[in-house]
């Protein structure tokens, strides 16, 4: 029997599509989350450690924090590179980064995620090291080093509209998805803003899940002490938890 060749870096070759564009024919920010999305989901199942390996024994892999760097948005029909790989624990957290690549192999979207691998039973997080001993760790290999941080509220938010959870928001794990979210935090900013803009990003903290039929209110400001950047925050609608908190930079 053949053995397994493991990639300690994954790589997958994408053509951006319209459905992955806005009206600039430009990559948007919530197409870029959804490649990142697909290599890394791929990759954990080749490196053993995928959603029914974790599922067996009762665990799960959640995603904490993300941060995407746009550098150039890729147009329609444009042939890309995406990469993807882990980075080892950091506390409770494991890592991953990315990056995506032009034709000419130059890199215009980097991105770092946090993950937490949580006992399904209990609804706790649990140490990393266990899942992650015979991953690769990349020593060296960061993408976006200040990424994957906590973001602190701000106060001077202003809701914007409400969002119930439908159909085409919820993923295979019976929650919103990921990059859904990054769809809500588009709608909720000038869209003028977002097809003016070459370079952008993304920075979000998933606090906690939004399931089907719930209700979510969407708020937004200016964030003072960072020019050209954008607080969005999504808060339960019976509760005011917050299920999410970003703030999206587009230099305008």
């Amino acid at each position: 029997m053949e053995e397994k060749i493991v990639k300690p870096i994954w790589q997958e070759e994408f053509r951006v599509r319209f459905w992955d564009v806005d009206k600039t024919d430009q990559l948007t920010l919530s197409g870029t989350f959804d490649f990142f999305q697909e290599a890394a989901i791929v990759h954990a199942e080749h490196l053993g450690v995928g959603k029914k390996v974790l599922e067996e024994k009762q665990q799960a892999w959640i995603l904490s924090r993300m941060s995407v760097s746009i550098e150039r948005r890729p147009r329609k029909d444009e042939s890309i590179i995406v990469r993807t790989w882990p980075r080892g624990p950091e506390k409770l957290f494991v890592l991953r980064d990315f990056d995506l690549l032009d034709q000419d192999n130059t890199v215009i979207a980097r991105g770092r995620s946090a993950w937490l691998v949580l006992d399904m039973e209990k609804h706790r997080p649990l140490r990393p090291q266990p899942i992650v001993e015979h991953m690769p760790l990349n020593d060296g290999l960061n993408a976006l080093p200040d990424g994957a941080q906590g973001i602190d509220t701000e106060d001077d938010l202003v809701k914007i509209y409400d969002r119930q959870a439908g159909y085409s928001d919820i993923d295979y794990n019976g929650h919103v998805n990921n990059a859904r979210y990054v769809q809500w935090i588009q709608d909720a900013v000038d869209p003028e803003i977002l097809y003016d803009a070459n370079q952008m990003r993304l920075d979000i903290n998933y606090l906690s899940e939004v399931k089907p039929g719930e209700s979510i209110s969407l708020w937004a400001c200016p964030v003072k002490a960072k020019k050209g950047t954008w607080a969005v925050e999504g808060k339960h609608f019976d509760s005011d938890i917050p299920a999410f908190r970003a703030q999206l930079w587009t230099g305008k």
